[in-house]
């Protein structure tokens, strides 16, 4: 933690050999953050840059309390959501009891994916699902949260994340129909 310390403070003097190493040692894991949130490698790798300026922005505003990594991702996500927010339309509005009831897939369906068919079946979900089903299955965010920072109806953020669970669970059985699923498996908890 020292050592991590020391470069954050050097960060915040402006050094720039410790700003790239920072990068260097945190934009691996920050940009499969952003992955989960945009729909191609560009747009995951712009929300990342514009991410990374934010947070050598705000650096002097890091406390030194709780964990850095914890700091950066929440800056990460909220540059990813705001990116969303301003280029891309969200508002798939529908009241949760107007949405249409499609039961989920049972746990040994998504057992049995490949985590890349699974990655890419999450991105390939219109973005307003792929938003909701990440801040809260993902993040840990509540529903109102999720509205509040979407500026979506709360109800929207609940329907959202139903049919996008309903729409994987569809699309994972289709997948495991065909038996595509033999090799490496993803553990459902």
């Amino acid at each position: 933690m020292r050592d991590e310390t020391s470069l954050i403070q050097a960060c915040i003097k402006q050094n720039r050999a410790a700003q790239q190493k920072l990068y260097e040692l945190h934009a691996p894991k920050m940009l499969g953050v952003c992955f989960r949130y945009a729909s191609s490698r560009e747009e995951a790798e712009d929300m990342l840059q514009e991410g990374f300026i934010r947070v050598f922005q705000k650096l002097d505003t890091f406390r030194f309390q709780g964990s850095f990594e914890g700091w950066l991702r929440r800056i990460i996500v909220n540059t990813a959501i705001n990116i969303i927010r301003k280029y891309q339309n969200l508002k798939y509005e529908c009241d949760i009891d107007s949405a249409q009831y499609t039961p989920a897939a049972s746990g040994d369906v998504i057992a049995s994916m490949y985590t890349k068919e699974v990655i890419d079946m999450v991105r390939d979900l219109p973005n307003g699902y792929r938003t909701v089903l990440n801040l809260y299955a993902i993040e840990g965010y509540s529903h109102k949260e999720i509205a509040d920072m979407l500026g979506i109806n709360e109800s929207s953020s609940r329907s959202q994340y139903t049919r996008a669970k309903a729409l994987l669970a569809k699309r994972l059985e289709k997948i495991e129909s065909f038996g595509i699923t033999e090799h490496v498996k993803v553990s459902h908890p």
